[in-house]
């Protein structure tokens, strides 16, 4: 439990991916404009009473457009990722290759991303406590810290 919590939203990119074992349109490649949310939580301020320095968090943007941006995310098991990774080899596409795709995992690897730059960013006195992945206005999942 924090006893402060402040909140970031930053701006994924555009990704396109698919879910390979849906049996909808979701098994077809589309994309989506990325947006996540975090919670950052402490217990105690820092000298200027913030939870997080959000100026310092240029570096963890850069990080996940990087991830996200202009990219296509394929999950390992997908029966054609042969075939993405020939995309990619011709430069159709920027591959991604991920343990599962889909707006849960891709707030799994925001938090576990996250939690990591905000450990060294803040020497182990903040933590993530959630993140919030948004595929548009109607849809979003959230992981949260184990």
């Amino acid at each position: 439990m924090s006893d402060f919590e402040s909140t970031k939203i930053i701006e994924l990119g555009s990704c396109a991916f698919r879910q390979p074992n849906a049996t909808s349109h979701c098994k077809f490649l589309h994309g989506y404009r990325l947006v996540a949310k975090f919670w950052f939580g402490c217990n105690e301020l820092d000298d200027k009473n913030w939870v997080v320095d959000f100026g310092g968090l240029k570096q963890l943007k850069q990080n996940l457009e990087r991830q996200f941006d202009h990219t296509t995310i394929i999950s390992s098991s997908d029966r054609f990722l042969d075939s993405f990774k020939e995309l990619n080899e011709v430069g159709a596409i920027d591959l991604r290759i991920m343990d599962g795709v889909g707006i849960e995992k891709f707030a799994e690897y925001c938090l576990k991303t996250a939690q990591n730059f905000i450990d060294d960013m803040t020497d182990g006195r903040c933590w993530v406590n959630q993140v919030e992945v948004f595929e548009h206005e109607k849809n979003s999942a959230i992981c949260k810290k184990g």
